[in-house]
């Protein structure tokens, strides 16, 4: 997570959240996937004692491939919203969506994490959304992906902390994007499809 970011106590009902402590501007890199995050294939899922296997599922999303990803630091507790404050990318990291303030929380729209099932949500002012689907990638990735092309085009005019991170086989498409001489990926990409995973098994 990025460095000005804090773990605080919400309430009874939601528990734990990650918040801003200084000013991250939007387009800046919050979240990256790095060599400490833990990465767990199906069968191992499925081997695990039920009460193990449901503490770690509740901490963890799927990447395109189907695999599960438990963050290491508290970016595991970053909370949903449907209005998030983070938006992903298809390029293993996550950019501020807007200018974040002191005292603001992040959050993330868990609909583009792949969820093996439904996830229900507080209700939400500016929303008729009212739970997450596994799919909602192949119905909202248009929104998202303006929301990343528009926060990367501040990449370049703000400090990056978590820069270095970047995978290097990303590294040059992600610098071409920043300059404006290619365009973004769609977040279609980041979908795990579950049907071909099936198929390929029967």
């Amino acid at each position: 997570m990025h460095p000005h970011t804090e773990l605080r106590f919400i309430n009874e009902s939601i528990g734990y959240g990650v918040f801003a402590t200084k000013f991250i501007p939007k387009g800046t890199i919050t979240w990256i996937l790095d060599e400490l995050d833990q990465k767990f294939d199906e069968g191992y899922i499925a081997s695990l004692d039920s009460i193990l296997r449901d503490r770690l599922l509740k901490y963890c999303f799927r990447d395109e491939h189907g695999q599960y990803i438990l963050c290491w630091d508290i970016a595991r507790y970053v909370n949903h919203s449907f209005n998030s404050t983070l938006i992903a990318t298809p390029y293993k990291f996550e950019l501020a969506a807007r200018d974040l303030y002191p005292g603001d929380e992040i959050t993330d729209d868990y609909g583009y994490f792949n969820l093996d099932k439904p996830f229900y949500c507080f209700p939400e002012i500016g929303t008729t959304r009212i739970k997450v689907m596994p799919d909602d990638i192949l119905h909202y990735y248009p929104e998202w992906d303006r929301t990343a092309a528009e926060a990367m085009q501040h990449f370049n005019r703000v400090e990056q902390p978590l820069k270095h991170l970047i995978d290097p086989t990303l590294a040059g498409k992600v610098s071409a994007i920043a300059a404006g001489h290619e365009k973004m990926d769609s977040l279609l990409s980041c979908y795990y499809d579950r049907s071909s995973t099936l198929k390929a098994a029967s």
